[in-house]
C-alpha cells in the first residue's frame, strides 16, 4: 500500500512577506536530509509538504527523519487511496488502519475536505465512513469523545488519505532560517542541550571545542565528536572547530592566582569563540551555561566572562535547573554520551576556592601578565577543523 507522510509546517504559517524564504529554506532541508534514507519525492501545498515513500523503501527511516527536521508542528504517517471515491477511502482504512482497530475498544472519524469539489461534506463523509468501519469492526463501537482510535480522513486537491491521526514533529524554525552562531561544545549535559534550543529556532551551529592534551584525552575529543553527530541527527550537518588549548591553561597556571583560573580561561573561550565565529559567518556565540549552577556562572562571573565579547552571547539554559536540562537531554538522545567518564578541559586546574564575586579591574590586571593576542593568535592557527555529515 502506497504511504505518504503529511508534515504540517509550525509557526512559520505566522509569517508575512517573507514566509516563502522560511518555506524554501524548510523544504531544503528536508530535501538535503532525506536523500540519506530514501529518494522521496517532495512536494508542498497549503502549508502542508507531502514526503512520498518509494516503493521498497523503510518507511520507518523515512519517519524518523522527518521527526527529526526542525520547522514542522505534526507529522501523518498516511495511506494513499487508490481513487478519490467514498468506497475507496473506507476498504483503504480498512486494510491500512485494521492493527488499530484490533487494539481498540472505542473508534471516531474525523475528515478535513480541502478539495470542496467532492461531492459529500466533511460531515457526511465521517458519517458515510464511520457507519461502514462499524460495520467491518463491530467489536469497535462509536465513541465520538473520548475515542481509543480517531481515523482521519482527507480528502485533498489530487489524492485522499486515510491514517490514525498527527504524531508531534520537532516544532521550532527551520533549521539556518535565523543565520548562524558558535556553539562552545564541551563534554558535559548543558552545551549540548542550548544547541538544540537554538538550534531549533533556527540557527546553524558551529561548534567550538577546547581540547587539552594530554590533560584530556582522545577518548574526550571522541565523545564531543559523538554528541555533535548526535545534534545532526536535529540540525543537519556541523563542523566542529578543535582548539588546542593546553598552553594557554599552562599559562594561566603560571602567571596568575588559583582563584582566577576558571574566570581568565572561560575570557580565552569567548575571545577565541568569537573568532572563529567572525571567521564562520556566525552572528552570536551559544553557551550552555545555567545562572548559579557553578562558580563560574553566576552573575558577576559571566559579565565578566562575556566582557570581552562583542557579539551576543545566546544562554538558552540560563534558567534552568539540572533537571531540566537532563529531561532535554534524554529526549536528544545525548544524555548517556554526556556523562561518559571522560574529563574535559574545564576540569583542568579547577581552583579549589573559585572567585564567584569578580570584579573586572583586577581580571584584567591578572591577565596582563599573559600575552594574550598571541596566546589566542596561536589557538587559532592550530585549530583541527571536522566536519560531521
Amino acid at each position: 500500500m502506497k504511504e505518504v507522510l503529511l508534515l504540517k509546517c509550525g509557526e512559520i504559517v505566522l509569517k508575512g512577506l517573507n514566509r516563502k524564504a522560511f518555506e524554501d529554506r524548510l523544504l531544503k532541508n528536508l530535501s538535503r536530509r532525506m536523500k540519506h534514507v530514501a529518494d522521496c519525492p517532495i512536494s508542498m501545498r497549503q502549508s502542508v509538504v507531502y514526503v512520498e515513500v518509494p516503493e521498497g523503501a523503510d518507511a520507518d527511516a523515512v519517519m524518523d527523519c522527518a521527526a527529526h527536521i526542525f520547522g514542522f508542528a505534526t507529522i501523518s504517517r498516511a495511506a494513499v487511496c487508490p481513487e478519490k471515491t467514498l468506497d475507496s477511502v473506507i476498504k483503504t482504512a480498512q486494510r491500512y488502519l485494521a492493527p488499530r482497530f484490533a487494539r481498540a475498544a472505542t473508534f471516531k472519524v474525523e475528515t478535513k475536505r480541502g478539495d470542496k469539489q467532492f461531492p459529500l461534506t466533511s460531515t457526511e463523509i465521517s458519517q458515510q465512513v464511520g457507519g461502514a468501519l462499524a460495520d467491518l469492526f463491530p467489536a469497535v463501537r462509536a465513541d465520538m469523545h473520548h475515542p481509543d482510535l480517531t481515523v482521519h480522513v482527507e480528502i485533498r486537491e489530487k489524492y485522499a488519505f486515510v491514517h490514525a491521526g498527527p504524531e508531534p514533529g520537532a516544532g521550532g524554525m527551520p533549521t539556518g532560517s535565523n543565520g548562524r552562531a558558535a556553539l562552545l561544545l564541551s563534554g558535559g549535559i548543558d552545551s549540548p542541550v542550548a544547541g538544540w534550543m537554538m538550534a531549533k529556532r533556527g540557527l546553524e551551529l558551529v561548534g567550538v571545542h577546547f581540547f587539552s592534551y594530554p590533560y584530556t584525552s582522545e577518548q574526550a575529543k571522541e565523545k564531543v565528536l559523538t554528541l555533535g553527530r548526535q545534534l545532526t541527527r536535529w540540525c543537519g550537518r556541523m563542523s566542529v572547530m578543535v582548539v588546542p588549548f593546553t598552553k594557554i591553561q599552562e599559562q594561566i597556571r603560571a602567571q596568575c592566582h588559583e582563584e582566577l583560573f576558571t574566570l581568565i580561561m572561560r575570557r580565552f573561550m569567548m575571545r577565541i569563540a568569537e573568532r572563529v565565529a567572525v571567521e564562520h559567518g556566525c552572528g552570536a556565540l551559544i553557551t550552555g551555561e545555567s545562572l548559579g549552577q557553578v562558580a563560574s556562572q553566576t552573575m558577576p562571573a559571566m559579565a565578566v566572562t562575556g566582557a570581552v565579547c562583542e557579539l551576543p552571547v545566546f544562554r538558552p539554559c540560563i534558567g534552568m535547573d539540572k533537571e531540566e536540562i537532563v529531561r532535554i537531554a534524554r529526549r536528544i538522545d545525548t544524555f548517556e554520551t554526556s556523562i561518559l567518564p571522560y574529563e574535559d578541559c574545564c576540569t583542568v586546574f579547577t581552583p579549589k576556592h573559585p572567585n564567584t564575586r569578580p570584579k573586572l579591574p583586577k581580571i584584567v590586571e591578572a591577565e596582563s601578565r599573559l600575552a594574550v593576542d598571541a596566546l589566542v593568535d596561536e589557538a587559532v592557527n592550530g585549530i583541527e577543523v571536522i566536519h560531521l555529515p
